[in-house]
């Protein structure tokens, strides 16, 4: 009978954190970012910077929500190796709070997103005050990541794209290994496990699982992306044996966690 109370508060609470979560987003749209631009004495980038602060406090304590209304739980190993500037961030991508979590770690972060979500009236205003990356820009993409890494952001990708099939087929994109490669910048991965599983691809958010979600995001040693290209001659080809080794480093991962 308890199970069945928590289950059901769950996909309550569920409900109001998205509903919040989209409120949060209309306020930020329609009030912080118009009164951001009247700032007329800031930079471009120094408005940038502001929205990415605001941006991060507001995932912040959308993740404290979350705990507060018994959602889910996490721990977090290696944290410190994000206390750096100008690092390369990639991540494997299980559910929808991915983004959600790490955003809210880094507070100086860039972040690669679905050019869908540029559209969308929930999130378009803090993607556009962000300068935030659409993966829909094309060949522009790898330029628009080596130039934010340059001018010292925290870029974070999910080299997949979207988020992991259920069955844990992963496919990378060589976007991400293009900006590592051509910027000449190493890999910091973050590797994310949701047990049990939930949000995740094809999955609604209102199917809740037998128990509260408990994430675990792993900051690990960084990949260093010189031996690539020694072994490789060439970006191109370094770039694709990068992004296959990523591809087994992040399958590995988790399946050595699933085993666990």
């Amino acid at each position: 009978m308890l199970e069945r109370v928590d289950r059901y508060w769950r996909v309550l609470a569920t409900g109001i954190a998205f509903t919040t979560f989209g409120v949060g987003g209309l306020l930020l749209w329609l009030v912080f970012l118009p009164l951001l631009s009247l700032c007329f004495w800031l930079q471009a980038s120094q408005r940038a910077s502001i929205a990415r602060w605001a941006v991060h406090a507001c995932f912040a304590s959308f993740v404290g929500l979350m705990c507060w209304l018994g959602i889910l739980r996490y721990e977090i190993h290696g944290l410190d190796r994000l206390r750096r500037g100008g690092l390369l961030i990639l991540a494997n991508h299980p559910t929808l709070l991915d983004v959600v979590f790490l955003i809210s770690l880094v507070p100086n972060a860039d972040c690669v997103v679905k050019g869908s979500l540029a559209r969308n009236p929930f999130t378009r205003g803090a993607i556009c005050a962000t300068n935030y990356i659409c993966n829909d820009s094309g060949s522009g993409l790898v330029e628009d990541g080596i130039r934010s890494l340059r001018q010292g952001s925290n870029l974070i990708i999910f080299p997949e794209g979207t988020r992991t099939p259920v069955d844990g087929k992963m496919k990378l994109q060589r976007g991400a290994a293009n900006i590592a490669v051509r910027g000449l910048r190493d890999i910091t991965p973050v590797t994310i496990r949701c047990e049990p599983l939930s949000l995740t691809k094809g999955l609604p958010w209102w199917q809740v699982p037998p128990r509260r979600m408990h994430f675990t995001l792993e900051i690990r040693d960084d990949i260093a992306i010189q031996p690539f290209l020694d072994a490789a001659g060439g970006e191109a080809l370094a770039a694709r044996h990068l992004t296959d080794y990523l591809h087994d480093y992040f399958a590995k991962e988790v399946a050595s966690h699933a085993r666990a």
